[in-house]
């Protein structure tokens, strides 16, 4: 029973010893680096870009918490300031990959889950190629739902407060 202990011991040795060296981690090559250089991207390039390319997909209403839409929508009525297109827009970015969260508003009568898998094609084919960076995740948070007609209820009730004064004619 030795020799069949021995045996058995000698074919597990010759087994590894033919097995690549599995030390060494393999790096898939990139294209923001070359042999001539490297290219370094922004977290607020990836921003804008998946921001962007979140405003392209149907049934998103808005992007961002409440708080943070209406501070937005304050500072867009400062002349010469720009929109902010990242709002909502969270990201983790490495050297070649990066990770998104998303914050959302839908219109109602949407599939939360099919603009939820939309956002994700939709900014996964942005960023890569805007961007040469492999996306690992979208994480979609969808924090309110818009229901057309809302925003004109409140403007209709502030028209009403104002006083209707009479149209009369001075002979």
């Amino acid at each position: 029973m030795a020799d069949n202990k021995t045996a058995s011991v000698k074919t597990d040795e010759t087994k590894t010893e033919n097995l690549p060296d599995t030390t060494k981690e393999a790096v898939a090559p990139s294209p923001l680096h070359t042999d001539h250089g490297s290219t370094l991207i922004a977290e607020q390039v990836v921003q804008k870009i998946a921001g962007i390319a979140c405003r392209e997909v149907p049934g998103v209403h808005a992007m961002g918490s409440t708080g943070r839409r209406m501070l937005s929508s304050i500072t867009d009525r400062i002349p010469g300031s720009t929109t902010n297109v990242s709002n909502g827009v969270q990201v983790e970015k490495g050297e070649r990959q990066c990770a998104i969260d998303l914050s959302v508003v839908i219109d109602y009568g949407y599939s939360v889950v099919e603009v939820a898998n939309k956002l994700r094609e939709t900014i996964i084919d942005a960023v890569e190629y805007g961007t040469g960076l492999e996306v690992v995740e979208v994480n979609v948070q969808v924090t309110d739902v818009y229901i057309q007609g809302d925003d004109e209820d409140d403007e209709d009730q502030q028209t009403q407060v104002v006083p209707q004064h009479k149209n009369t004619e001075l002979s």
